[in-house]
């Protein structure tokens, strides 16, 4: 870069206005920004410009459910990935000791072992130790910021809510929120939606197999219970969040859960799952928010914004409009009225470079159709990389011979 330059990049041309980095922070914003004085300028026109997406769930720690995260965010414009609950107090090292290129923040499971295994975690309730993990909390308060309990019959087994009451004890304790996974009773989820605090979280809000329309939910959401989408694998159905629409309850937040089981359908991203929510007739500016501003309040995480100062985690979208199928959990099909394409995602004024999934864990249900897919998605990956790059009249003589005379 250019010393006299004020700024390392700018964004120039896209919507709402063009952005200037210096840093890694956000420098100024504004229509029509002095090109000169960037050391690099790119020509957004046309395109959306907004915040680096934040994940709220999704599970990129060490154990049976995580996933690479790097793959997924230079494709997807997520640039803050939270873990939830991936890791509990005794198996928390692996994850810290993981080095991202995203931002990762934590939220850690009530249960010790966190998620090593498909489930089971919390039917041992001396694995549910609170005094440890409000330790832990404590000791690592820069990297965890709530958490995580899953409630549902195969996980607690015949402990019911006991497990989400200590969770509460030690959100209390170390002033962080809870997040909730609600499913298959038992617990009901109205016994679960009673005990939640305002500013508490409770994900997949909208599960076909919680089904949170009763009038728990209802007062949940009055008292400033947060809704948070929570796709994943079986977390999501239209019709349940349908009704929560004609109740008046609307996710606060979306994210995929996106796991091992669910990266390959039915989540499948972010930008994939922030269509079926404008396929639900939410708008495109709400849906953003929802994966933007009001992720990073709820955790009160750094981002979210394209204020000045704030880190310049950005994404940069297409925003194709048209008929597009989506489907839930259930397979249960809607037609969104656009998507979000990724073009560039950006963390800390960098654009993440392209990176490819390592292959799914041998222990991953996938259909035929699945494998099939992923088998003919790295035969196209081999054929596109093993053809030279360009042909003769895009090389230039790198070093010419000299003319010399007999």
């Amino acid at each position: 870069m250019n010393p006299s330059t004020a700024w390392d990049l700018l964004l120039a041309g896209g919507e709402p206005f063009d952005v200037a980095i210096r840093g890694g922070r956000i420098a100024a914003t504004g229509k029509d920004l002095p090109h000169g004085a960037a050391g690099t300028v790119v020509d957004v026109r046309g395109l959306l410009v907004t915040p680096g997406l934040i994940d709220l769930h999704t599970h990129v720690g060490p154990g049976y459910w995580g996933i690479e995260p790097e793959p997924i965010a230079w494709r997807t414009g997520v640039t803050t990935w939270v873990d939830a609950g991936t890791a509990g107090a005794y198996t928390l090292d692996g994850l810290l000791r993981t080095s991202f290129g995203v931002r990762v923040a934590a939220l850690l499971n009530i249960s010790a072992v966190g998620l090593a295994g498909r489930t089971g975690e919390s039917r041992d309730l001396d694995n549910c130790d609170v005094a440890l993990a409000i330790d832990t909390v404590q000791r690592h308060r820069d990297r965890i910021f709530g958490i995580k309990v899953r409630i549902d019959r195969e996980t607690v087994g015949d402990n019911g809510v006991e497990p989400l009451r200590r969770a509460l004890t030690v959100g209390e304790a170390c002033g962080v929120p809870v997040m909730v996974h609600v499913g298959a009773a038992p617990p009901a989820v109205g016994e679960v939606l009673d005990l939640l605090r305002p500013g508490d979280i409770v994900t997949h809000c909208a599960s076909g197999l919680a089904a949170p329309v009763g009038p728990e939910a209802v007062a949940a959401g009055e008292r400033g219970v947060l809704f948070d989408l929570g796709h994943g694998s079986g977390g999501f159905a239209f019709d349940t969040l349908e009704r929560q629409l004609d109740l008046g309850l609307r996710p606060h937040t979306i994210s995929t859960d996106l796991h091992a089981r669910s990266v390959h359908g039915p989540a499948f991203d972010l930008p994939a799952t922030m269509a079926k929510i404008l396929a639900a007739g939410l708008p495109l500016a709400e849906v953003i928010d929802a994966v933007t501003v009001r992720p990073a309040r709820a955790l009160g995480l750094d981002g979210g914004t394209l204020d000045v100062g704030a880190p310049a985690d950005l994404a940069v979208f297409e925003v194709q409009r048209g008929e597009f199928e989506v489907f839930d959990a259930h397979l249960q099909a809607r037609t969104a009225p656009m998507r979000l394409v990724n073009v560039a995602t950006y963390h800390q004024g960098q654009k993440l470079p392209p990176r490819v999934s390592e292959p799914p864990a041998p222990w991953i249900p996938l259909t035929g159709a699945q494998r099939a897919a992923l088998s003919r998605r790295e035969r196209d990956l081999r054929a596109l990389l093993s053809q030279p790059l360009v042909d003769r009249d895009g090389l230039a003589d790198q070093f010419p011979r000299e003319n010399r005379s007999e």
